[in-house]
């Protein structure tokens, strides 16, 4: 039962203190889930956002979910997932009955400004750490290229860029694989 709390309170708070998505919540996610708990690696937490990226829902809710089925099963999976939509149930519950009337004052539209820009730089730190575990040889960096321009330059689903990011990662570990056992 100690584990299951865990799980919920840990989403909970990640959820609670975390503007921005997903992705705005690796840094929290890296600290809760990799560094105090131990529930996962920093490259599992990588495959989850991965397949958050190609599966339904939000990223942070699926991650939330995978991390959970690790530690303890559907059970766990509920719960994380339980834990990391409550404080957004609430809190949407709660400004929406009060965002029109304060919306237009300019405290309120100051703080969100500050928000966002707080939110970027979590956003920054992230995404250069997922970079220094995610790049670590010449045929990733290649395929980051690729999928960094296929994305910026084209309109090509960012669904898709990952499944084919996917399958050339594939390729890589199969020519990898049979070049190590032709040696």
């Amino acid at each position: 039962m100690k584990l299951l709390w865990d799980l919920y309170t840990a989403w909970f708070r990640m959820g609670l203190f975390t503007f921005g998505g997903g992705y705005a919540m690796l840094p929290m996610i890296q600290k809760e889930v990799i560094e105090r708990y131990h529930w996962a690696t920093e490259e599992e937490i990588m495959d989850y956002y991965a397949l958050g990226q190609v599966t339904p829902g939000i990223i942070a809710v699926n991650a939330a979910t995978f991390v959970g089925y690790k530690v303890d099963g559907v059970i766990g999976g509920i719960v994380s997932t339980l834990g990391v939509i409550s404080p957004s149930l609430v809190i949407i519950s709660i400004i929406a009955g009060l965002i029109t009337n304060f919306s237009d004052l300019p405290v309120i539209q100051s703080a969100l400004t500050g928000i966002q820009v707080a939110v970027c730089v979590m956003l920054f730190e992230a995404v250069r750490k997922l970079f220094k575990n995610g790049v670590k040889n010449i045929p990733s960096g290649i395929i980051f290229v690729l999928a960094f321009v296929l994305n910026y330059f084209t309109s090509i689903p960012t669904v898709l860029l990952v499944i084919a990011a996917g399958f050339a990662g594939y390729a890589m570990y199969v020519t990898r694989s049979r070049k190590e056992k032709n040696a």
